[in-house]
C-alpha cells in the first residue's frame, strides 16, 4: 500500500516536470526543453559556456530553425539567428520594450530609470530630450570643441607612453615601453563624454578619477552575460551568494559611475543660473524645474539625470576601449596590418601633426580595420534583450506579449552568404577602388531601429581619432617580444572583452 502511494507520487512528479519541460506557448519557435527553476539556461550554457551566441547557433542547427524559442526561468524567450530577420525585428516598434530584471533595477536606485532598461512613454521622452540636446554638444554630430578636447587627451596619452608617467596613477598603466590595455585608452573617451555633458574636462593631474570610472564600468560589464545570468532568473541569489552570482561586482562597478555623476550633477544644480545654459546639465535642470511646476506626471528628476549620464557613459568607459584592445591584439597576430596602417598614415598625415577627422575620408584602410574589428569580435553578441510589447509574430511563429527577444549579431557578422569568408580578418572587404564603401558594411555593431546605440557617431569618430593617433606614434609588439600565435580567449560578459594585458610600444615619433 505504502509502496503504491510512493510510486504514484513519484510518477506524478515525473509527469508534472515532463509536462512543464515541454509546455510552450501556442505556435512558439522550437527550442530546448525547460529544466526546473532555470528553464533552458543550463542547456544553453552546456553548449558553449562562455559564448551564448555560439550556443544559440548550435541549438539553431539542432532544431533546424533559425528562430529559437525556450524559457529562461519564467521568461519565454526568442532568439533570432536569421540574418535576414535581425534588422526587421530591430526596426519593429513592438519589440522596443525592455525586460524588467534585477540588473536594470540595481543600477538605477532600484527603480526603472535611465535609458537602457526603460521603455514606453518614459523611455521615449527621456531619450528624445537627451539626444536632442546632447547632439548640440557633439554627441551625434561633429563638434570642433569636442574634437579638440579628445585631441588634447590623446596627446597626454601619447606623452605618457613616450616620456613616462608624471603622476602616481599613471604608473599602473605605463612601465618602461609597456602599456596596460584596455585602461591606457580610457582617458580620451571618458573625458570626451565629460566634455559632452559639461563643456569642461578633467586635467591630467585628475585622470586617476577617470580611470576609476573606466575600471568601474568594465567591472560591471564583465559581471554578467547576454541574458543577465542566473541572477536575473533567480534574483534572490544576491542575498545568498552576492559575490559568485556577480551581484557584488555589478553593484560596486555601477556605483562608481553613479557616485561620479552624482557629484557633477549636484555641483551643476548648486551653480545653476536661470538666465542662461552653460551645458547639457543646465538644459536638463531647467526642464526638470519646469516639469515639476507644470506637469502632473514628470519623467524628469535628479536621479534620472544621473542615470542618463551614466547610461551614455557606459559604452564610452568600457566598450570602445575594448574594441581597440582587441584590434591591437589583431595587429599582433597579423603584423602586416600595421605596415599598411603606418603607410597610410605617413602618406596622408605625415608625422608632424595628429590625424584629424578631416583625414578619416582619406584613410580607408585604417577606418576599415576598426569596422572589421567590430564585425569580427561582436561586442554585444546577443544585444541588450528586448521585450515584446504585445502579442505579435516573427516570421510564422507567435510571440506572446512580454516575451524576451534577442537577436544574434554573431549569426549576422559570421554569415557566409553576406561576407564570403567571415572567419578571416580582412579589412579590404570594406574597400573598393581605394575608397571606403559604407554600403559594403552590412554589420550592425550598434544595432538598428529606435533602440540603435545613441553613441554610434561619438564612438566611430573618437575611435578613429584615438586609434589613428596611437598608430601614428607607435608600432606594437608582444610584451615578451615573441610572435603571438593565437588570440586570447574572450571574456563574455554583457560585452565581449579581452583579459587585461601589457603590450610593448616602439615609438615612431615624438610628441
Amino acid at each position: 500500500m505504502i509502496g503504491g502511494i510512493i510510486f504514484v507520487v513519484i510518477l506524478s512528479v515525473v509527469v508534472y516536470f515532463y509536462n512543464k519541460a515541454y509546455k510552450r506557448p501556442h505556435n512558439f519557435p522550437p527550442g530546448p526543453p525547460s529544466l526546473p527553476l532555470y528553464g533552458a539556461y543550463w542547456i544553453i550554457l552546456a553548449k558553449a559556456y562562455n559564448d551564448l551566441a555560439a550556443a544559440c547557433i548550435k541549438l539553431s542547427k539542432e532544431y533546424k530553425s533559425k528562430i529559437l524559442g525556450f524559457y529562461l526561468g519564467p521568461f519565454p524567450t526568442v532568439v533570432v539567428n536569421d540574418s535576414k530577420l535581425i534588422k526587421e525585428v530591430l526596426n519593429r516598434e513592438e519589440f522596443d520594450g525592455r525586460m524588467d530584471i534585477i540588473i536594470g533595477r540595481l543600477r538605477s536606485y532600484w527603480k526603472k530609470l535611465g535609458i537602457f532598461f526603460t521603455d514606453d512613454y518614459f523611455w521615449y521622452v527621456q531619450r528624445r530630450f537627451s539626444l536632442r540636446y546632447l547632439r548640440d554638444c557633439g554627441f551625434g554630430k561633429r563638434d570642433d570643441s569636442l574634437e579638440f578636447t579628445i585631441a588634447h587627451d590623446v596627446k597626454e596619452m601619447l606623452d605618457m607612453a613616450l616620456n613616462g608617467p608624471k603622476y602616481p596613477a599613471e604608473n599602473d598603466l605605463v612601465k618602461g615601453n609597456l602599456i596596460y590595455l584596455p585602461h591606457f585608452f580610457a582617458i580620451p573617451f571618458v573625458n570626451g563624454m565629460v566634455h559632452v555633458y559639461t563643456r569642461t574636462s578633467l586635467p591630467r593631474p585628475e585622470y586617476h578619477v577617470l580611470w576609476k570610472v573606466a575600471r568601474g564600468a568594465l567591472l560591471f560589464q564583465r559581471s554578467s552575460n547576454d541574458f543577465g545570468g542566473a541572477l536575473s532568473i533567480t534574483p534572490w541569489l544576491k542575498d545568498v551568494m552576492p559575490k559568485y552570482s556577480g551581484f557584488k561586482d555589478l553593484l560596486n562597478g555601477n556605483h562608481v559611475l553613479l557616485d561620479f555623476f552624482k557629484k557633477i550633477v549636484e555641483e551643476a544644480i548648486e551653480t545653476h543660473n536661470e538666465a542662461y545654459d552653460r551645458h547639457f546639465l543646465d538644459v536638463y535642470i531647467r526642464k526638470m524645474k519646469e516639469e515639476i511646476k507644470q506637469a502632473e506626471r514628470s519623467t524628469y528628476s535628479v536621479e534620472q539625470l544621473i542615470l542618463v549620464c551614466t547610461d551614455y557613459m557606459f559604452p564610452a568607459a568600457s566598450a570602445v576601449e575594448s574594441v581597440l584592445t582587441m584590434l591591437i591584439e589583431r595587429l599582433l597576430l597579423q603584423p602586416e596590418l600595421q605596415d599598411k596602417i603606418h603607410e597610410e598614415i605617413d602618406r596622408v598625415v605625415g608625422r608632424d601633426r595628429l590625424p584629424t577627422l578631416d583625414d578619416r575620408r582619406n584613410m580607408p584602410f585604417t577606418e576599415a580595420c576598426i569596422r572589421e574589428q567590430m564585425r569580427y569580435d561582436t561586442l554585444v553578441p546577443l544585444g541588450v534583450a528586448h521585450r515584446a510589447l504585445h502579442d505579435t509574430k516573427i516570421s510564422s511563429y507567435d510571440v506572446p506579449e512580454d516575451t524576451m527577444v534577442s537577436v544574434n549579431y554573431v549569426a549576422l557578422h559570421m554569415d557566409k552568404e553576406i561576407w564570403g569568408d567571415p572567419e578571416n580578418f580582412r579589412p579590404e572587404r570594406f574597400i573598393e577602388n581605394g575608397q571606403l564603401k559604407i554600403s559594403k558594411d552590412k554589420s550592425l555593431p550598434f544595432g538598428a531601429g529606435r533602440r540603435l546605440c545613441a553613441g554610434e557617431t561619438y564612438a566611430r569618430q573618437s575611435m578613429f581619432q584615438v586609434f589613428s593617433a596611437f598608430m601614428q606614434a607607435f608600432r606594437v609588439s608582444t610584451a615578451d617580444g615573441k610572435p603571438l600565435k593565437k588570440p586570447a580567449e574572450r571574456l563574455q560578459g554583457i560585452i565581449t572583452t579581452l583579459p587585461n594585458y601589457w603590450v610593448r610600444v616602439t615609438p615612431r615619433l615624438k610628441i
